[in-house]
């Protein structure tokens, strides 16, 4: 449960669903479908044994794996609860499959994340768990590895949705299964080259074992991913739970393009580039509308109607209008947006700047991220990544025209290369592509006035920068959550899961009083000597405003807001109303009493028609 979402688009469900996601379309491309992901679990005897370390609590790799897989399924719920998502034991004395193979249990088909299914999960976790799981299914270690792709073949060959993205994650800390079998080794890879031929991806979610993993004694040969994941295999065990949740959620987080657009170099020159947020604002989800009879979705349908007559209105029976010059100007709904369209959908380069020209305040509002693609033009990785090399080298941003629907207007962007940068445990952690960093205009930017009143002198500037230096710190936007979007989510899951009460939710944004005393010492106290006059105490200055000789409170005076007539009517014949702030527009129309919205816009039109008619 993350205030952050990486890698959206929205995708249109199968007929008479709802969409997701309202996400904006970019370009042409449109992707359908849900994301389904099985969970292909080794349940040999070897990973129910712990070995001697000090990493969580000394977690049995087979624990590690069921709450990474219920924190996978408890997000899914929350953010994606029409993904597809099944669980299949693989290595149990006991069987359950479509094609009656032995030592394969299929415990969750697929099918929509619940409550009950992380509750299942739940109940072979620990002592108990082992115990029960024992019991129940038993363990092996005569299975096949092969037979295990196949009954998860067959369980993605069942659904009858529409979907967009296959995928398989083997956990597993056994290196060689098949060290003694050459036959059921090389079936186990003839079915993960058809698993490759289907679109089906096989991740590997490799565990601690005594002496190593060893990737290279088989499954290097059986891994596969897919086209746009540079980083297949994850060198490098886990032993942590953290790491592992890691590896899940760099696999399993949706890496879906918001578009697919055309990258023009030159007149004859041009590449295809998905574009990408890397990361998105997590928002609650808006409540969902019941009928209170059958408690099923309410759908909306919008109807026109004729006023006068109550006859339903077509389409073609609507036009829009807009008066210009005190005419009114009839356009058709083609005629609307023909008018809306600029340019075609695509990036197209200008030119090269340095990296330093692009500044901190040039940011308007969020980037996007983009990637090569393959699907539109053949030879497009190989042409992006000799941009992105060059680009790191000569240390230039890439200046372009980014159009990215036909009926938005065009927009200048810089596109600033990125190295891509992996962590100890090799999973990736800044991808290698482009920054989309949106440029401003001439009008975003606005002239601000600094002069300063009364002018601070070098010392307490110095004293000033002495404490802004001691409360300095590493910040990360991941290591602050939203307190009430995290609550939001406890208390969901408490409801879903039957809890007896939500956990309470931290508040990382409260600052840490006790700390920073501590790290400012005197600072403080130094620094008030210096700016304020002998004997100034804030907190009784404050009191004494607030309550008056009676007793009563004193009501604060509010800054006084001058601006004259003239300067108003200047305003208004060059067509920079606009530049005023709302207080400023809300005490002109207090001052000529008239009567307006509370919208900056409203009250443009309100001060225009005034001074326009006196």
């Amino acid at each position: 449960m993350s205030n952050w979402v990486s890698y959206y688009k929205n995708e249109d469900e199968e007929e008479g669903e709802e969409q997701d996601e309202e996400v904006e379309t970019i370009g042409e491309y449109k992707y359908s479908g849900r994301d389904t992901l099985l969970f292909l679990v080794d349940a040999s005897k070897a990973m129910f044994d712990s070995f001697d370390h000090d990493d969580d609590d000394d977690l049995t790799p087979f624990d590690m794996t069921i709450q990474c897989i219920q924190n996978v399924y408890t997000n899914k719920i929350i953010s994606h609860d029409r993904d597809l998502v099944g669980v299949v034991f693989y290595g149990t004395e006991q069987y359950k499959n479509s094609v009656d193979f032995k030592h394969i249990y299929v415990l969750q088909d697929l099918d929509n994340p619940g409550a009950k299914r992380v509750l299942e999960l739940g109940k072979y976790k620990g002592e108990q768990g082992k115990a029960l799981f024992s019991k129940s299914f038993g363990h092996s270690t005569n299975y096949s590895l092969g037979e295990a792709l196949w009954v998860c073949s067959n369980l993605f060959s069942d659904v009858r949705l529409k979907m967009s993205h296959k995928r398989i994650m083997l956990f597993t800390n056994e290196d060689n299964p098949h060290g003694q079998d050459s036959s059921k080794a090389k079936f186990a890879r003839t079915k993960a080259t058809d698993l490759r031929d289907t679109g089906i991806y096989l991740d590997l979610m490799h565990l601690r074992k005594p002496g190593g993993f060893d990737i290279s004694l088989f499954y290097r040969d059986i891994i596969n991913t897919a086209e746009d994941e540079d980083l297949g295999v994850h060198f490098d065990e886990s032993s942590k739970l953290a790491d592992l949740m890691k590896k899940v959620r760099s696999k399993e987080t949706r890496k879906r393009a918001l578009g697919r657009l055309n990258l023009y170099l030159g007149k004859d020159v041009a590449l295809s580039v998905g574009i990408f947020n890397l990361v998105q604002r997590a928002f609650k989800q808006p409540p969902v509308k019941l009928y209170r009879e059958t408690n099923e979705p309410v759908k909306t349908k919008t109807r026109t109607f004729n006023k006068e007559t109550g006859s339903l209105l077509l389409p073609s029976d609507t036009k829009r209008a807009q008066i210009y010059g005190n005419r009114q100007i009839v356009l058709e709904k083609e005629e609307v947006e023909e008018t809306k369209r600029f340019d075609s959908p695509g990036l197209y380069l200008v030119g090269f700047k340095p990296l330093l020209m692009l500044k901190q305040h040039h940011y308007i509002k969020p980037a996007q991220f983009i990637y090569p693609d393959e699907s539109l033009i053949s030879g497009s990785t190989a042409l992006f990544r000799a941009l992105l090399t060059k680009c790191l080298e000569k240390g230039v941003m890439a200046i372009c025209r980014y159009t990215a629907r036909r009926n938005i207007p065009p927009r200048f962007i810089a596109l600033v290369p990125q190295e891509e940068e992996l962590d100890e445990q090799n999973v990736q952690i800044s991808p290698p592509g482009f920054h989309l960093i949106f440029l401003p205009y001439a009008d975003d930017k606005r002239k601000i006035d600094f002069t300063e009143k009364v002018p601070a002198n070098q010392e307490q500037v110095n004293k000033m920068k002495e404490i802004v230096q001691k409360l300095r710190f590493k910040y990360r936007s991941e290591s602050f959550e939203n307190p009430v979007l995290q609550q939001h989510y406890m208390n969901l899951e408490a409801l879903a899961l039957d809890l007896m009460e939500p956990e309470k939710a931290e508040d990382l944004t409260m600052p840490k009083v006790e700390v920073m005393d501590s790290r400012l010492d005197n600072l403080v106290e130094e620094f008030k000597q210096l700016v304020y006059p002998p004997g100034y105490d804030p907190d009784s200055k404050a009191t004494k405003r607030k309550q008056a000789g009676d007793g009563t409170e004193k009501p604060e005076k509010k800054a006084k807001i001058e601006i004259s007539e003239e300067e108003l009517r200047n305003h208004i014949k060059k067509g920079t109303l606009g530049k005023l702030t709302v207080p400023v527009l809300k005490e002109v129309c207090r001052i000529y009493k008239l009567t307006g919205g509370t919208k900056k816009q409203e009250l443009l039109d309100v001060v225009t028609n005034y001074f326009s008619k006196h």
